[in-house]
Parts: C-alpha cells; structure tokens; sequence
C-alpha cells in the first residue's frame, strides 16, 4: 500500500513508520547545522571583504532589492549597494581625517620639543648668518643700483703710492704747522683720504711659506736700500744680509751678540734660567718698540711668545714693512704726542733696544705712557748707551729717567753692560706711600680713560682704577690664559654661556674656512727646488686681520686647531670694546675707527 507524501512549510517529508520520523529529523538537524557554518563562514569573509568592496565592488554582485534563492531580499546595506559605499566612504574619510590631525599634533609636540633642546648658540647662529646675509643682498642691491657711476673709483693709484699709509704723511703735516717730531705722527684729514686701489710694489713675488719666510724675504716686495741697511743704528736692523734677489736675517752679528744670547741675558736678569721660562714667569705679549726688522720677536715666536712691533712711519726702509713681511706682528705707531691705541694694561713687557725714544724728554710723559700700557708686575727692558754713560750730558739724562722710574713704583731688578730691567710694581698702595710731590698723580676716575684712541698724552698714572689690575704672576699662564674662567669673565661684564657660544660657533667657521681656503693657499705658495711639499700648518697663511674680532674668538679657534698664524685683533671703535679682554687672553690686537 503505497504511502502519501506530506510536505509542511518546512519542506520536512513525514512518514506513517516512527523510523522514518527519526531519520527525516536527523537529516533535518545536520542540514540546519551546515546551515548555520555556511552562514557563519560567509559572515567571516564579509567581515574580511567588507572595506574592500567599498573600494573596489564587484560588477557581478546582485544589485538593490534582489531576490535570493530563499525567496528574500538583499540587505539594503550590502556592501555592493552604492548607499553602503558612500556612507562607508565618509567614514573612512573622516577616519583619516582624525588619523592626519593626531599625526600633525604629534609631529608638532616633537617639533617644539627639538627647538627647545638645541643649543641657544645653534639658532642665534643661524639668525646671525640670516642678519649677513641680508645685509650683504642689501649692499649688493645698492651697488646695481648705482651703475656706472661707480665705476671710476676702480682706477689705480700713481706708483708713489706704494708707500701710502693713511693719515700719516710727514710733508703734508709740515705744511699744516705740525713739528717737532709730531709731523710724523697720526693725523687724519680729508686729504689723507684717496680713493684708488693701491698696487703692489712692481716685480712683487709671493713670500715664502712659514717658517722659511720667516728669515728670507724677497727684495722686491720692500722699499729698501743697502745704504738704509749699513747706516742704521738699530740692533736687529744690523741682524741681515742684502742680496739681488733676497733679504736674509741672521741670528749673529759680528757686532752684537746674538739674539738667543740677548734674550737669554734678559731671562737671566729677571732670575730665570732662559727665556724658555718666560711664560711661566707670567710672560706672553711683549710691546717691542722701535723694533729694527723684528729679529727679537722671531726668535721669541718659538718660545711661545706674541710680541707686537711699533715703529715711526717710514716712507723707506719700513721697519714695520719688513717686519709684516716676515710674517710677524707689527703696526705703526710712535711715542711723540698721542697715546697708543692699546688699553691700559695691555702688554706683559716691554722692550726697547736703541729704539729712539728720548725716555728723558718731555718731564718724562713718555715713561708714563710706558706705564699706563704695562701689566702691573710687568717688565720693562731698556738696551742704550746711555745707561753706561761717560759724558755729563749721557749721564744726566740716565739718572732722570733712573729717578723717574723709580717714581713711577718701577723697581730696578738688574743692569749689565748697556741693558737695564725694571719691574712694575704689582701693589697700588705703592703710589700712596711716595714722598710729596715725587712723580706724577695718578689719573682720576674721570682721566682714567681705559682705552683711549689716540688720545693726547697724559701726565698722571693711569690703570690703577681699573677692576683688571692683577699682577701677571698671578694671572693662569699660557695657554690656559686665552681660557678665560668664570670670575675672569665678569671683569667685562661676560656670562659664561655667551662666551662658551662665541668659542663653538668659531670653531665651526674656522673648518668650514680652512677647507675653502686651503688648496688656494697651498697652490700659491712657491717652493724651492728639491723641497718637498710642507706639510700643515707651514702651507696655510701667516698673518690673519679680524675686522671685527668681538672676544677673538677666530684667534682662538686658529690656535686650538694647531694653525701656525697670528691675528690681528681689531675692534671698532663704534662698538662694544672687548679689546681689554682679548689682549688679557695673550693676543694682540689695536682699536681702530673704519
């Protein structure tokens, strides 16, 4: 008998046999089950494709409001709709939107945190080089727009040039009144000015590299004859041989003893064993006057020590010339009517070997400005017939400047032969304790001007209101000295910081600098046959001016980095005048108004 088929809503066949019943509810379980893992698995790849189809739908999806196979309608927010795609747009937008700001927010928190740790120096550094950099597009803008009318002031000056220095001419000051030594000294005008470019002498040749150049110079790059050479009465100045071509400079002279014997005399007389201990005996600049070619302060360059050559302006046979020639400091500059333009207290000694000065002249005003540029417990060397005088008028002149300097608190430490050394007291009670009337006053407050500019001579003791009055054996010794520390520094109203900064962002232009400069300089040095190349620091330059040296930072970035060069410290006299404490760190240098 054949049995009926039922089929419910569920599609579930029933049978009169209680087995069949069991089976088709079994077979119906295990289908609802695969249901439920179909369902679930493609739940799972939705999930995993979901923020894909947004970006790239599948053309083959079914579209809106399509039937399934069960007879039901899509999802209205299926991930192929394009209601879903543009609301899951949005929200992906918006997503990077929060993700942009916070990595904005971020990057400008680590961005303020960097500015904070640089070093102060790094960004006032660059400000600085923005500020040049200004002014120099500035001045190049100023000289375009000048044109050609400028174009005159690049002729050449006549061949009588060559000795040109300005404000120094001795036949102009005559006509203008000045005498009496005083027509060679310093005095600016209008006509002093001119407004050409100065050649070099005619058959100039490129000096010698340090320290060759140091004893041999070419005769075509001075003015100079062999008769101004044998007529001179000078002790270094005697210390040379002329050739053709070359000038060389000799230790011994057959009528001096050598430079090496005379300095170490002069060690001797302080109480050293040689000059090799001057440093130590608080020794580092030394103010030679009258310096003949600089024979004295070559000799002492390998004994650590800076000394600075003044002498008269010369039209011929330059003392200074010649001393600049051989790559040693020197600049013009006379006792006559004028102060120095060095500070009070500037030098460590002071040296003068038949140099010219009548120390006798004047009530003695020139031993007073000897003083006032002279570190207290400084030395003063004096080499001059006078001081073994036979006639009455040698004699008298000797015992008057005996006696002066004995007012000036100056204790005689030694006499032989022609030389004589005294030492500058280091205490200031020593002024007070003069008898009445001995010696001059000392300056003021107001005359105790610290670092005059040419300034007419003064007839008071100068320095002894000064905070820098420290005696030189008390001062840290060289090299140590251009280190100045902090109770140092607040002698010139300095903080350590700005200090330090000046000192780091020197060394860093100085490499930057030498690596310009260095295959220039090099290239143009010439050598003598069978030479070999030298090896630094002989192939860089010699002589270096600072325009504007602030704390002489660049001098000190050159000695650190083991360049064998001296500098030139100048500071204007329109700007702060750190001059004092770039000479109190055993450098040289002079004020100068640009």
């Amino acid at each position: 008998m054949s049995r009926p088929l039922h089929r419910g809503a569920t599609g579930i066949r029933i049978s009169g046999n209680s087995n069949d019943l069991w089976d088709s509810q079994m077979k119906d379980k295990t289908e609802k089950e695969d249901m439920d893992r179909n369902r679930s698995s493609d739940q799972s790849y939705l999930a995993l494709k979901f923020p894909f189809r947004v970006l790239y739908p599948d053309n083959n999806s079914p579209s809106k409001h399509v039937n399934c196979e069960n007879g039901f309608a899509s999802d209205p927010f299926s991930v192929g709709s394009p209601r879903s795609r543009h609301k899951l747009t949005l929200l992906l937008l918006k997503l990077s939107l929060a993700v942009i700001v916070v990595l904005a927010l971020t990057g400008s928190f680590w961005w303020t945190i960097s500015i904070s740790t640089l070093s102060r120096g790094q960004i006032l550094h660059t400000y600085r080089v923005l500020q040049e950099q200004l002014v120099s597009d500035l001045w190049d803008i100023g000289e375009l727009s000048l044109g050609s009318s400028r174009l005159h002031e690049l002729e050449f000056c006549s061949q009588e040039s060559e000795i040109y220095v300005p404000c120094f001419n001795a036949s102009e000051n005559l006509a203008l009144g000045y005498s009496d030594g005083s027509e060679n000294d310093r005095h600016c005008g209008q006509s002093s000015r001119q407004s050409c470019t100065v050649l070099p002498p005619v058959n100039y040749r490129i000096p010698l590299h340090w320290p060759t150049g140091r004893d041999i110079i070419w005769v075509a790059n001075v003015r100079l004859t062999a008769q101004e050479v044998l007529s001179s009465g000078s002790l270094t100045k005697r210390m040379m041989m002329l050739d053709e071509e070359q000038i060389s400079f000799r230790s011994v002279s057959p009528m001096f003893d050598s430079v090496e014997d005379y300095s170490h005399q002069i060690a001797e007389m302080i109480g050293l064993r040689n000059e090799s201990n001057f440093v130590q005996a608080g020794v580092r600049t030394i103010l030679d006057i009258g310096c003949g070619y600089g024979s004295f302060g070559a000799h002492l360059f390998s004994k650590q020590l800076l000394t600075m050559c003044i002498a008269n302006y010369e039209p011929s046979g330059s003392q200074v010339q010649l001393t600049l020639e051989r790559g040693l400091p020197a600049m013009i500059g006379s006792f006559t009517s004028n102060q120095l333009p060095y500070p009070s207290l500037s030098f460590d000694m002071l040296h003068c070997a038949r140099c010219g000065v009548d120390w006798d002249q004047k009530g003695g005003i020139f031993l007073i400005e000897a003083d006032r540029v002279l570190k207290p417990g400084g030395y003063f060397v004096w080499t001059s017939p006078l001081t073994n005088a036979r006639n009455k008028e040698n004699q008298k002149s000797w015992n008057f400047v005996r006696d002066f300097a004995e007012n000036l608190c100056w204790e005689m430490l030694s006499q032989q032969d022609e030389t004589v050394l005294w030492k500058k007291t280091s205490k200031k009670s020593c002024y007070g304790s003069r008898k009445p009337g001995a010696g001059p006053p000392t300056c003021s407050k107001a005359h105790d001007v610290e670092s005059p500019y040419y300034r007419p001579l003064q007839r008071c003791i100068a320095g002894t209101q000064s905070p820098r009055w420290i005696p030189i054996q008390e001062r840290t010794t060289w090299p140590s000295r251009s280190r100045l520390n902090k109770r140092e520094l607040t002698l010139y109203g300095l903080h350590p910081a700005d200090f330090r900064e000046d000192a780091e962002n020197w060394k860093t232009t100085l490499t930057n600098y030498w690596s310009v400069l260095s295959p220039i300089i090099f290239s143009d040095h010439p050598k003598r046959p069978g030479e070999e190349d030298p090896s630094p620091p002989y192939n860089m330059a010699r002589n270096v001016l600072d325009m504007n040296a602030h704390f002489g930072g660049f001098n000190s970035a050159l000695l650190e980095a083991g360049k064998s060069v001296w500098v030139m410290n100048v500071v204007p006299t329109g700007g702060p005048n750190y001059l004092p404490l770039i000479l109190d760190r055993g450098f040289v240098g002079a004020l100068h108004d640009w």
